[in-house]
C-alpha cells in the first residue's frame, strides 16, 4: 500500500496577476523537488508539467495539487522538511483561508494512480466524518515517525 495526497485551495488572484508570482515562478522548482523527493512515487500534471489547469470535478475554481508517496514520512518530510516548508508558510498570501478540510490523505493499492474524482469523495468523506482509515489528515497519522525522519532536504 502506498499513501495518496490531495490539498486544493482557491487563489486570491488570477493565476497570472503579479500578486501570485512568488507562487506560480516557483511551481516547477517545488514540484521537481518532489519528484526528487525520497518515497515520491506520481504526482497530478497535464501537459502544462503542473496540475493549475486541471478542473476539478464541481467546482473550477480550485486549484488541487494530487500524489503519492511510499509512506507518510516521505510525504511528511518533503512537506515540512525542505525548502517546499517556506512556500507552505506563505499559503495565506497566494490562497483563500478554507472554512473547511482542504487536505486529505489515503491509502491506495501499489499499482493505483488515484483520479480528482476519488480524491475529492476522500476529501469530502473527511469533511463529513473526520479522520479514519478512509480518508485522514495529519492528525491522524504518528507525527513522530515523519518528523523523525532525517534525509536532507534536496
Amino acid at each position: 500500500m502506498r499513501l495518496a495526497e490531495l490539498n486544493v485551495g482557491y487563489a486570491t488572484y488570477p493565476l497570472d496577476d503579479p500578486r501570485m508570482s512568488g507562487f506560480m515562478d516557483n511551481l516547477d522548482t517545488i514540484n521537481a523537488l518532489a519528484e526528487r523527493s525520497l518515497g515520491f512515487v506520481w504526482r497530478m500534471k497535464s501537459d502544462s508539467g503542473n496540475a493549475t489547469d486541471i478542473s476539478v470535478p464541481g467546482d473550477a475554481e480550485i486549484i488541487s495539487n494530487m500524489s503519492v508517496w511510499e509512506d507518510v514520512a516521505s510525504l511528511g518530510n518533503y512537506v515540512f522538511n525542505t525548502v517546499h516548508a517556506r512556500f507552505y508558510e506563505r499559503k495565506e498570501e497566494w490562497f483563500q483561508a478554507m472554512t473547511s478540510h482542504h487536505f486529505v490523505m489515503w491509502m491506495v493499492e501499489d499499482n493505483h494512480t488515484p483520479d480528482l474524482a476519488e480524491a475529492m469523495e476522500r476529501l469530502e468523506y473527511l469533511q463529513k466524518n473526520g479522520s479514519t482509515d478512509h480518508a485522514f489528515g495529519w492528525d491522524f497519522v504518528d507525527q513522530s515517525a515523519w518528523r523523525r525522519c532525517t534525509v536532507a532536504a534536496e
